[in-house]
């Protein structure tokens, strides 16, 4: 195997045996192998013509698939690659599909040995050019970090075309011999896509559930039995709220499904008692704790120790050898979750962990009406920057530079985030500015489109030209490939001078971080002390 798609990728140059992440390496190269599979269905599709709504969704659920911490089984991506085969070999027949192709459109295989020998010549390596292999990788982690947005929005009935149609030609041109300036485009188009996915994703969420708003979210625990839910899916968390209504159960969210607590929708429900723990890698010592089921519905799932392993359930594109996984619901119907709350009836309620509250729901509508307030603010001095700090946690020690960091910042300072980084400081007492409080947490990792768009609100209220302008600092922290979708929504809106940590992404070649660099400005994370200097002054 060789896989360096993630932040803590072994010596931040890459896994060679098994993941960090926990995947076995015959795991990781069938997930090199689905990568394989979909560009030759991206080549069909392209000559075709035509990318019908069944292959879109393939395409897009099956690279959501690849992402890190998502799946960890291997019999899971020899189902993803046989499904992807026939959806190939019925295209080609469909449309009548046939000339020179490349290899990834005509190959196959007669048994799970065979997947597992082509699976071993066809992964990232296989670029020999590292600049090359550097421009593909980040295209198609971007594209990892897209079709994640891109499912969530399609279950609740939101989908743009256009994101689909982009999918296809980009995985296409990762077959073919382009330029440096031809790939550098692509991977800038990404960055478009990304905000539409954002975009499109956030009015699914905002039209199902309402905007989210100012709320104390409670972090203690209560007295009835409870299951945890984590993941990014709202409509898995609306299921389980509804079914587990009148049940005696009760709902706590974990990791990145804390922002599900801001959206008005699931205030209603009583038994909704708030977050248990914190970010997804202490998930260990968490669920061991919370002492009932766990459903995870997307990625950030790490190896479940035995402990809790028969209380851990997985749904959507999670899978681990050995945890009940819950199927996908039916057209018209939801998901069937009696299995984990008839579990939870019999279980004690969760060991507490803490006790308090903590304050979120800052997304773009809510910081817009808190604009006028905001912008006084700022012009009264007594906000003098923001600081964007969005973005993944990780397990490596080096990140408690964020908590530093934020900790030294100056009072007069407010901290915008998103996604599972804010872990790192959202419980400091780090106060408000005239009740604005210093940490204005947007959501989940999709909701960097709120920080993108009130940036660009402010923009148009300063008068100003260009959104470098701005009072607003960039130290983002990254993870997988979702962070690296929303790296490239910034680029693409044009910000520049990012610092990102706690390394730069290993995929990237020195020729290719050097002009990262040179364009964008984007810079790697030093010490608290020197940084603080070059964001603040």
């Amino acid at each position: 195997m060789f896989c360096f798609q993630c932040q803590e990728t072994m010596k931040n140059e890459g896994c060679k045996i098994n993941g960090i992440c926990g995947k076995q390496g015959s795991t990781a190269n069938l997930q090199d192998l689905l990568i394989y599979t979909l560009k030759g269905i991206s080549l069909v599709a392209e000559k075709a013509g035509k990318i019908e709504p069944a292959v879109a969704h393939y395409i897009t659920k099956a690279l959501f698939a690849t992402i890190t911490n998502a799946s960890f089984d291997n019999q899971r991506f020899i189902e993803l690659i046989k499904e992807g085969l026939q959806v190939r070999e019925e295209l080609k027949k469909k449309f009548k599909v046939s000339g020179n192709f490349h290899d990834s459109v005509t190959w196959n295989a007669a048994n799970d040995e065979e997947f597992q020998a082509k699976a071993e010549s066809v992964g990232v390596l296989a670029t020999e050019n590292e600049d090359v292999r550097s421009l593909r990788e980040l295209l198609i982690y971007g594209l990892k970090g897209i079709a994640a947005y891109t499912d969530h929005a399609a279950i609740l009935g939101h989908e743009d075309q256009s994101i689909y149609k982009f999918m296809v030609e980009a995985l296409a041109s990762t077959t073919r011999d382009l330029t440096v300036d031809e790939m550098v485009a692509k991977v800038l188009q990404a960055g478009e896509m990304a905000v539409r996915a954002m975009a499109t994703l956030d009015t699914a969420n905002t039209e199902a559930y309402g905007n989210p708003e100012i709320t104390e979210v409670n972090l203690g625990v209560g007295k009835n039995p409870g299951i945890l839910i984590s993941g990014h899916d709202l409509k898995d968390m609306e299921e389980l709220l509804r079914q587990t209504e009148g049940t005696g159960v009760d709902v706590y969210t974990h990791g990145e499904m804390l922002p599900a607590n801001y959206y008005p929708a699931f205030k209603k429900y009583n038994h909704f008692i708030g977050n248990y723990g914190n970010s997804w890698w202490l998930q260990d010592k968490e669920f061991a704790a919370f002492n009932g089921p766990i459903l995870m519905t997307t990625n950030c799932l790490i190896p479940p120790k035995d402990s809790y392993k028969g209380r851990v359930f997985n749904t959507g594109v999670v899978t681990f050898p050995g945890v009940k996984n819950i199927v996908e619901r039916e057209a018209g119907k939801e998901k069937d979750f009696s299995e984990i709350i008839a579990m939870a009836k019999k279980c004690p309620p969760p060991t507490e962990l803490e006790k308090g509250k903590l304050v979120g729901g800052f997304a773009h509508n809510q910081v817009l009406e808190l604009a006028d307030k905001v912008v006084a603010a700022v012009k009264a001095g007594a906000i003098k920057k923001f600081v964007v700090m969005a973005g993944c946690d990780g397990r490596q020690k080096g990140r408690s530079y964020y908590t530093e960091f934020a900790e030294k910042l100056p009072h007069d300072t407010v901290i915008l985030t998103a996604g599972c980084a804010k872990y790192r400081y959202n419980k400091l007492a780090l106060g408000d500015i005239g009740g604005i409080p210093r940490v204005l947490d947007a959501g989940q990792c999709n909701d960097s489109y709120s920080l993108a768009l009130v940036a660009l609100k402010l923009k148009e209220v300063f008068g100003l030209d260009d959104i470098n302008d701005l009072p607003i600092v960039y130290n983002i922290a990254w993870y997988e490939q979702k962070a690296v979708a929303v790296l490239l929504a910034l680029l693409f809106l044009g910000v520049k001078n990012i610092h990102l940590g706690p390394t730069l992404p290993a995929f990237l070649s020195p020729t290719v971080a050097k002009v990262l660099v040179e364009n964008f400005g984007i810079a790697p994370i030093t010490n608290v002390a020197d940084d603080l200097k070059k964001l603040i002054g």
